[in-house]
């Protein structure tokens, strides 16, 4: 494909092109790059190093000492997104496109959406989020939740030529303000929930909601969580067909009459459309009857029926660090959790509350390089709603754990920190948890869920919390 194919506007170079790059250390005889103005570093230093690997055309926003070719941009991040389009000839227009957004639920949502697909239609579905990305049931690697619009390109065209008849995504904010998403047109966006998040990328909640907005207006059907108090903004931003959903409304599309919260599930009785459906879920907790209408909402508007999405769901298989149960020796209980917000971890503690017969203990931490006000908003909740807390590590990065954990206790008032355990090394305080459990405790390890590893420094090192929990056991000379 030439340049002027590849950016849609007239250019005096008309040179073939075999690729797209913004990594100059990736850069390959006979690339096109483009140097993009990152978070942390900026791609027009790297010109010359892309250059010297063989770049063929360089696209960016001030001109360059260059002697090959080169076309000035006021957006090269824009650029690079529209061109991956144009390159890998617009491949998301060759599936079902569904995309989630918010701060909770996006992957238990895509799991769930994908499940319901491939168990109702047969089709080969794909998949993109936090815990990795899927083609059918075959792993794909990636670095970012949306990776970088080349690289989201590259892979939605994998996807395509290898059989996949929807695409189910997770659409974070990051990926909607920095446009790696441009270019795609959604025939589903779904709007889960908004609460605090992402504040060391976004100056404030409004901005942080300003850009989820963004794929309400590029769906040609939004679904809505209307019980949400961003629902209003969101529902003003849907360009196309708005469905809406609620526990409380009914006046929303899917109303949900009555549930009830097990200890291992939820039930709950749906309206819509002067249906009744009776629904299950063998997941605990409130946002499980959320995240399972928002799977019921997208398989009608998908055309499948209702009483069909009902079983389906009810089928559905546990999602890796989401309420995860591990085994243990019985005489208590210990889950896996991804809960590394306020609201996440509220609803984690409140879920795993329902029908305990003894303690719910908490063990978490705060990622480091991250979000510090909500740090100890999460010692707050964490402490007023679980009945004893352990604060540890998460991901501390470059920051000093013991200042993320000092954050943390200035959210527990005096009263509460009679409560609390602080132990820095998260092994260690597993292993405390464990050894000084209760009868029918319930331990929460909330933050890393799916994650398999530890971030110290800039160091990602392996800490599997599942591989911990047997080893604790195991040395206790209980697990056979």
């Amino acid at each position: 494909m030439n340049i002027p194919d590849i950016l849609q506007f007239e250019v005096k170079a008309n040179i073939e092109i075999n690729g797209i790059q913004y990594d100059s250390r990736k850069v390959m005889p006979g690339n096109i790059f483009f140097a993009v103005r990152g978070y942390e570093t900026d791609g027009h230093k790297y010109i010359e190093q892309a250059v010297n690997n063989g770049a063929v055309c360089i696209v960016c926003e001030e001109e360059p000492s260059i002697k090959i070719p080169f076309v000035i941009v006021a957006n090269s991040r824009r650029a690079l997104a529209l061109a991956a389009c144009n390159f890998y000839e617009h491949p998301s227009s060759k599936m079902t496109m569904i995309g989630i957004t918010g701060t909770n639920g996006k992957t238990s949502c895509t799991y769930l959406i994908k499940n319901i697909i491939e168990r109702l239609s047969g089709a080969k579905v794909g998949l993109i989020g936090t815990i990795g990305n899927l083609i059918g049931n075959e792993p794909v690697s990636s670095e970012h939740t949306t990776p970088e619009s080349s690289d989201l390109q590259g892979l939605l065209y994998k996807m395509s030529e290898e059989g996949c008849e929807y695409l189910v995504m997770e659409v974070s904010s990051h990926a909607l303000a920095l446009e790696r998403v441009l270019g795609i047109n959604f025939d589903v966006g779904v709007f889960t929930n908004l609460s605090q998040d992402h504040l060391d990328f976004h100056s404030d909640m409004n901005e942080y909601a300003e850009a989820k907005t963004l794929l309400l207006e590029r769906s040609k059907l939004s679904i809505i969580n209307f019980d949400d108090s961003y629902a209003k903004l969101m529902a003003d931003h849907a360009c196309g067909k708005l469905l809406s959903l609620s526990l409380y409304n009914d006046k929303a599309d899917f109303y949900v009459k009555s549930y009830g919260l097990h200890p291992n599930s939820v039930e709950y009785k749906l309206i819509h459309a002067n249906n009744f459906y009776d629904i299950e879920i063998n997941i605990p907790g409130v946002f499980s009857v959320y995240n399972s209408l928002i799977t019921f909402a997208v398989g009608i508007a998908l055309g499948f029926n209702g009483d069909e999405l009902a079983d389906a769901i009810k089928l559905s298989d546990n999602i890796k660090g989401r309420a995860e149960s591990l085994e243990t020796d019985g005489d208590y209980h210990v889950f896996i959790d991804y809960a590394h917000t306020p609201d996440a971890l509220l609803n984690i503690i409140n879920a795993l509350k329902e029908g305990a017969k003894g303690r719910v203990v908490v063990l978490f931490g705060c990622g480091g390089d991250r979000d510090r006000k909500k740090r100890p908003q999460m010692g707050r909740i964490a402490s007023e709603n679980a009945d004893f807390c352990i604060v540890t590590s998460d991901n501390p990065r470059t920051e000093k754990p013991e200042d993320i954990i000092a954050d943390i206790l200035e959210g527990i008032s005096e009263e509460n920190k009679q409560k609390i355990e602080v132990i820095c090394n998260r092994e260690e305080a597993i292993e405390w948890a464990i050894e000084n459990h209760h009868p029918e405790d319930i331990i929460v390890l909330a933050g890393k869920g799916h994650e398999t590893y530890q971030i110290v420094g800039k160091v990602k090192r392996h800490m599997d919390e599942r591989e911990i929990v047997r080893d604790i056991i195991e040395k206790r000379g209980l697990f056979v």
